[in-house]
């Protein structure tokens, strides 16, 4: 249990532990369903900056992400560049998600907001799929959204202007953290989406300006959503309309 070891216990069993709802993919299952997975479910807590799988290491854990916790996954450069190919929150889960586990980590998953999560070892969920056909479909159905998700970032990243990419990540990330501050520095930012840190703070200021979010220390508000959404590019509707399409049950925001 190397990563969830690295972490502190939530103790599941205590007052303030999160339900299960908290994640919207166990949200979404059965009770007869959830009850198969509930006895192998470990609260964990998930500090920021947490390496929860890094590339070459085995996935022997996948995590499903309470409340505002939010993570990134990252394609690690041969210079050490960390550029996100994706970020899963509440509606979704990590580790052995499209390769079933078993195998190398391609890339490296950081968290970037704390919070809590369940994990569970791949290898028990491996089990459950395989006889509960329920658990089988709902995480096949998050593994083909999560791909899209990654196939709309690399089109993103090639096609639009770095303003309309940072409005993209922003409302993701505001569709995970609600009305919280988004707890992340512009540094962080700009090497996810591969740009200077000078670029991001321009862009920042300008956001900034017209009102649509607020920066502080290593945090953004967001101020106005719809002023966001329209100086977003169109992937934030196409990722979350084909989610919507394929995991009708389970909500992205």
């Amino acid at each position: 249990m190397s990563a969830a070891a690295r972490l502190s216990h939530g103790g599941g069993a205590s007052d303030d532990a999160p339900p299960f709802s908290s994640n919207r993919l166990l949200a979404a299952l059965r009770p007869e369903a959830l009850a198969e997975l509930s006895p192998y479910l470990l609260l964990v807590d998930l500090p920021q900056d947490a390496v929860l799988l890094d590339a070459g290491g085995d996935v022997e854990h996948t995590y499903l992400p309470c409340d505002t916790t939010l993570c990134s996954l990252l394609v690690v450069t041969a210079d050490g560049q960390e550029i996100e190919a994706a970020n899963v929150g509440r509606e979704g889960a990590i580790g052995g998600v499209v390769s079933a586990g078993f195998k190398p980590a391609y890339g490296r998953t950081v968290v970037r907001t704390a919070g809590r999560a369940f994990t569970l070892p791949v290898q028990r969920l491996e089990e459950i799929k395989a006889r509960v056909p329920a658990v089988a479909d709902l995480f096949s159905r998050y593994a083909d959204v999560l791909i899209a998700q990654m196939m709309q970032t690399v089109a993103c990243n090639a096609l639009h202007p770095i303003e309309q990419r940072v409005c993209r990540w922003l409302l993701a990330a505001h569709d995970r953290a609600g009305d919280a501050p988004i707890r992340l520095t512009q540094e962080t930012l700009a090497q996810m989406l591969g740009v200077q840190r000078t670029t991001i703070s321009a862009v920042a200021r300008t956001l900034q300006d017209a009102g649509v979010i607020h920066i502080g220390r290593g945090r953004m508000e967001i101020l106005d959503r719809p002023a966001l959404e329209k100086r977003a590019c169109e992937c934030h509707d196409a990722i979350e309309g084909h989610f919507k399409k394929v995991l009708p049950k389970v909500d992205i925001d």
